[in-house]
C-alpha cells in the first residue's frame, strides 16, 4: 500500500512523533467539497492545538457528552452518530483531506450542528485536551502498518493508550475496531497496560459482535483485512 511518506519521517533525530497515517491527499477534491473546505470547515474547525489547550465544553457549551472519533475516513460513521445524538458534541480527527472534504458534505447535508473537525493528526489535539474531558473515544479501522519495522507507526502505542485513558471521564468508554487480527492483539496488549482502563466483554468470542450502536460504513463492507471486524471496548474506572 502506497503511503507517500516523506523521507525525513524516518529520521531518528526528529522529535515529532512518527506519522500514523499515509497520504494527505489522494485525488482532486470535487468542486462542491472544495467550496465547503473554504466555507464550512473554518466554521466548525477545532481551534489549533498548537495555540494552547482546547476545552471541548467551549465548542458546544450545552453538550450532554463529548465524543472523539479518531480517523473518521469519509465521515459516514461520524455523521450518522452525530445525527442520532444531536445533544452530543462529536469531534472528528482526520488528516486525509479527501476524507475531510467528504465529511463536510455529510455535515452539510445532515444539517449537523454538533460536529467539530480537526483536519490533522489527532495526537496533537489529544495532547492539549483536559483530563477527564471526553465521554467516548472511537477509533475505527486505523492504518494497520503490517510490516514489523512499521509497527512503531501504529496509532495505538503505550503512550497513546495512556493519553486516551487520561482524557476519558470516569465511566467513559473507548472503542477500537480493526479487521486485522494482529492489530487487535497488538492493541489488546497496550490497552490492558493503560492505567484505569478495563475491558468490557473479555471473552474472545465477543470480538466479532458489533455493539448495538455501531454504524457500518462502505469501507467496512469492503472487507480489506484478514478477519471479520473485531470490536474492542474499554471503560475508564469510575
Amino acid at each position: 500500500m502506497k503511503t507517500d511518506l516523506p523521507p525525513e519521517d524516518d529520521n531518528p533525530h526528529l522529535e515529532r512523533p512518527l506519522r500514523s497515517f499515509g497520504r494527505i491527499k489522494a485525488r482532486p477534491i470535487k468542486p462542491r467539497q472544495a467550496a465547503l473546505m473554504e466555507t464550512l470547515l473554518p466554521r466548525i474547525a477545532v481551534p489549533d492545538p498548537k495555540a494552547g489547550p482546547v476545552n471541548p465544553q467551549t465548542l458546544m457549551p450545552n453538550a450532554a457528552e463529548v465524543w472523539l472519533e479518531i480517523g473518521f475516513g469519509g465521515g459516514e460513521h461520524m455523521a450518522a452518530q452525530a445525527a442520532r445524538r444531536p445533544d452530543v458534541l462529536v469531534i472528528g480527527c482526520e488528516p486525509f483531506l479527501n476524507g475531510v472534504a467528504s465529511a463536510l458534505r455529510h455535515v452539510e447535508e445532515g444539517g449537523l450542528e454538533n460536529v467539530r473537525i480537526h483536519a490533522d493528526d489527532a495526537r496533537d489535539l489529544v495532547e492539549v485536551l483536559p483530563d477527564a474531558s471526553v465521554d467516548r473515544v472511537l477509533i475505527l479501522f486505523p492504518d494497520p502498518w503490517h510490516k514489523a519495522r512499521h509497527n512503531k507507526r501504529r496509532l495505538l502505542q503505550d503512550e497513546t493508550a495512556e493519553a486516551f485513558a487520561r482524557i476519558l471521564k470516569p465511566g467513559g468508554t473507548l472503542r477500537f475496531v480493526t479487521d486485522w487480527r494482529d492489530y487487535a492483539e497488538w492493541t489488546l496488549e497496550r490497552l490492558e497496560r493503560a492505567p484505569g482502563l478495563k475491558r468490557i466483554g473479555a471473552a474472545e468470542a465477543d470480538w466479532h459482535v458489533a455493539p448495538s450502536d455501531h454504524v457500518i460504513t462502505r469501507y467496512e463492507e469492503k472487507r480489506l483485512g484478514d478477519t471479520a471486524p473485531i470490536f474492542l471496548e474499554y471503560q475508564k474506572a469510575a
